[in-house]
């Protein structure tokens, strides 16, 4: 009998990533959460055809959404249905996390960001973090830094010639 390959040992295959969000903000920790979407939505995601920079999370009734995820339908979507490329979607996590979550929102200032979508075990997930926003001074910060690896990298290749 043949043996099933483990689908927890699998890489996570990323679909979208924020990269607005490291710019903007400190991350304190990092969650990963489950996705209610439509199977249009599934179809389109495996297209690669979603932006996520503009999205953030709420918390509404004790339950995650994330709002402004654009997920943009595909051509060939069903006939039936009226994609709604901004629909606002669940997230999925257990109720002691969404809890501790809410907590730390409320009382110290804390927001949420999603940061990427991947495909985990044939499932969407979505990878949000506790965040800080960054002052102005802290982005200059970001810029310089990410600037002076990019001289070393250059330094580096030049001398490998």
């Amino acid at each position: 009998m043949a043996k099933k390959p483990d689908t927890a040992a699998q890489k996570p295959t990323r679909i979208a990533d924020n990269k607005k969000a490291a710019y903007n903000y400190f991350f304190e920790e990092r969650f990963e959460a489950g996705m209610v979407l439509e199977g249009w939505e599934v179809k389109s995601l495996r297209e690669g055809k979603v932006q996520l920079t503009d999205g953030y999370v709420v918390i509404r009734d004790g339950e995650l959404y994330v709002i402004g995820c654009q997920i943009n339908p595909l051509g060939s979507a069903s006939t039936h249905i009226s994609p709604d490329k901004v629909r606002t979607k669940k997230l999925l996590m257990h109720k002691e996390e969404i809890k501790r979550l809410i907590g730390k929102v409320e009382q110290k200032g804390y927001t949420l960001v999603p940061l990427n979508l991947h495909w985990k075990a044939g499932k969407v997930k979505c990878e949000i973090a506790l965040a800080k926003g960054k002052a102005e001074h802290d982005k200059r910060d970001t810029i310089k830094d990410r600037e002076g690896k990019r001289e070393v990298e250059r330094a580096m290749k030049v001398r490998h010639r």
